[in-house]
This record gives C-alpha cells, structure tokens and sequence, in this order.
C-alpha cells in the first residue's frame, strides 16, 4: 500500500513539474508584444500568477514531508491574482492559492486574501484610506509580502518571527484596516490599524496546543497595528507592530480538554539599511502567549523572544548572496529549556524551546521571471519545527539544505 502511494505521489509530481517547465517555455518565448497581450483585458485589471517547487534535504528531523535523510519534494505553490482599478480612488484584489508544504499545510485551494481598498482622501503629502475582506496582516517587515517567492528574500523567512509552520494564521486575517501615509522632508509614515478575525486552517496551530485532540480551533475579534517610517526612498526603514490575537478551542464529543482560549500578543520592532548593492535588516519579537481553560494543564502565560540580523549583497543584477543568523526563545525566562523539560508531561526535550540558525544562501535570477534560490541552515535546536512531522525522537544539531525554482508571470 505504501509503495503505490510513493508511486501516485510521484506521478502527480512528474505531472506538476512537467506542466510547470512547460508553461515557463511557453510564456519565455513569447516577444513582448505577446506577452502583453496574453491576457486581453483592460488597464485597469492586471493579473498576475506564481509557480514555485521546493527540494528539501535534512540531515536529522523533518521539514515540509519527510526530508530526513531524504529529499522531500512537498514544498509546493501555485498562485493566481488580480486586481481591478474600478475608481481612481477603489481597487479590487483578490488571490487563490494552492499551497503544500508537508503536514503542515493539506494542499487545498485557499483565498490567501480579497480585498476592497477605498482611498478616501489623497494629497501631494497625506494619503487616507480603508481597507475589508480578507487582508495581509501588516506584521514585521515580509509578512505581507511571503506569499510569493521573488518577492521574500530568502527561500524560508526567519523563522523565529515568520513561522512557516503556522503560514496561513500568520499571512492574513479577515476584518478592517484603516490606514494612513504621511510624505514629509523628514521622511515618510505610514500607520495602518485594523480589527480582523485569525484564520486558524494550519493544523499544526492545534497540534501544538492539544496535540492530536478531537476538536476545532475558532478565532474570534483580534487586533493589529503597525507604524513604519521611510527616510531618502528606503534608505533607512524602521518599524513597529503589534498584533492581539485571539482564538477558542471547540472540543470533540470524545475530546480529552476542555474549550480553552489562546491569547497570542506580538511585538516586533524592524530595522533596515538598503544601499545600493547591500542591505542589512534585523528584527526583534517580544511574544506573549496565554492559555486559559483547557482542563488538563493549569492556565498559564509564557513570554517568548526572537530576534535575526541579515545580510544580502548583490553581485550582479543576476546574483545575490544572504547571510543570516536567526534565534528563537520560546521562553525568555528558560532560555535552555530545561525547566521545560523537568516539568513537561510528554518527555519532549529541552531544545524543543529554542532555535539558533546560521543561513548562508544564493539566488540566481536566469530570467526577468525566473529565480532559483539556494540556501544551507546549521540549526540547534528544534523549536519551530511542527509536531505533526516529528515526534520527540528529535536531533538537536541538524542540517537544513534547501532549493527552491520559481516562475513569476
């Protein structure tokens, strides 16, 4: 049974490839004329799309499928949008994904956002506007922008801040922002604040809480906000955000916890220095999580911290290089884990609290469209790996190589 699963899912790979390659030859062979009028529409609609396969391989502990000593291939997006200009001042947008990753994401249609953006009021210095729907969280300075490949600047974002394992909670919410930019010779603002509601569909973020328990997680009224500041066109970026996000625990008939609730409240500040042929970013997260109510374990709080400091020199127009160390505290009181690990009811280890990552990285741009990206992870630790791909018989210093061909049209 086994081996005709390994054979079907090798078939559809072959098929996913084999389309993939073909649509890249298809449309990098078309002129520019063609190109352009690929899609027969209007000014005002513009419609975009990605295609990306990943190749993971890891000396110990699973990433995204079974990678341990393996190379996985379940690391997988496909993505569509559009947006419509229907007013100068309202514009439409919409994208549908179908994303695998392992476990950790079920490879399923998804609408990663819509959205309905009305700029109210626009001047030479202030813009002021709203935003409903389905929306990407302003978090950190890649959330909003992780979905597509080209467009993160590595193949996995730090991990202590942008979890992949929780990609779809983390990426977009559905509620209501307002917004406002301020253009000055001091620089520029721009400050968004919202309510939404937390998509809670990443069967790791129940696996992390209840573990395998019967049962549903349902996210209720949750806050965002952030504040950024711009000097000499993106010389210079610094920011602030701070999310309150919340949700309960359904349990099952045959559930062994009780409805429970999660309060999760990041803080991240943002820095960054963009020159003309380097760029060095550092972040920094301050997470407080608390859970209350759900019977088998007391209500408890636990602050946890994070930080990365990044480097990215470009070589060429066509290569660039990363370098990047990324640390992870699930407690900041415990950094070790080993209180954890005295008190811990299921015997997981002490370097299930924490993560330190050196990435070293490539990308090669071989077309306008057309980016391969290469990077290498000596990890300790295994604090944002998911549960659902790994039980306790976990490697504490491990090996992370990672390759990633995607297609932007």
């Amino acid at each position: 049974m086994s081996r005709f699963i390994f054979q079907v899912e090798r078939s559809l790979f072959l098929f996913y490839t084999g389309i993939f390659f073909c649509f890249f030859l298809l449309v990098s062979n078309l002129n520019a004329e063609e190109k352009s009028s690929f899609f027969k529409l209007p000014d005002s609609i513009q419609v975009h799309g990605f295609l990306s396969q990943g190749f993971l391989h890891t000396s110990d502990n699973n990433l995204f499928g079974h990678s341990d000593d393996n190379i996985s291939v379940d690391f997988r997006e496909l993505g569509l949008n559009t947006s419509w200009r229907v007013l100068p001042e309202l514009q439409l947008a919409m994208q549908v994904v179908w994303r695998n990753a392992g476990q950790t994401d079920n490879q399923d249609l998804r609408i990663d956002y819509g959205v309905v953006n009305y700029n109210f009021f626009s001047s030479e210095s202030t813009t002021l506007g709203v935003k409903a729907g389905r929306i990407p969280t302003p978090l950190g300075f890649y959330n909003e922008t992780r979905d597509v490949a080209s467009t993160r600047p590595s193949v996995l974002l730090p991990q202590s801040i942008y979890f992949d394992r929780n990609r779809n909670i983390s990426y977009s919410a559905d509620g209501g922002y307002f917004y406002g930019e301020q253009r000055s010779e001091y620089g520029d603002f721009d400050f968004t604040i919202g309510v939404v509601n937390p998509r809670t569909d990443d069967p790791s973020f129940k696996n992390g809480i209840v573990g395998n328990d019967l049962g549903n997680m349902v996210g209720h009224t949750s806050w965002v906000t952030r504040l950024n500041y711009e000097w000499q066109s993106g010389l210079v970026r610094l920011g602030i955000s701070y999310a309150d996000l919340n949700a309960d625990y359904h349990p099952g008939n045959s559930s062994k916890f009780s409805r429970g609730s999660i309060r999760f409240k990041p803080l991240v500040f943002s820095a960054q220095y963009n020159a003309e042929n380097w760029s060095l970013t550092a972040e920094y997260a301050y997470r407080k999580t608390e859970l209350a109510g759900f019977g088998l374990f007391p209500n408890m709080g636990v602050a946890g911290e994070s930080f990365y400091i990044q480097g990215i020199y470009k070589f060429t127009n066509y290569l660039e290089g990363l370098v990047r160390y990324d640390e992870l505290s699930a407690d900041k009181n415990d950094k070790k884990g080993d209180e954890y690990a005295l008190r811990s009811m299921t015997g997981a280890p002490n370097y299930s609290r924490y993560a330190k990552d050196w990435t070293v990285g490539l990308r090669v741009k071989l077309f306008t469209d057309f980016l391969i990206s290469a990077e290498y992870h000596r990890v300790n630790g295994t604090a944002w790996l998911s549960g659902l791909e790994n039980d306790k018989s976990t490697t504490k210093y491990w090996d992370l190589y990672t390759l990633l061909i995607s297609y932007s049209f």
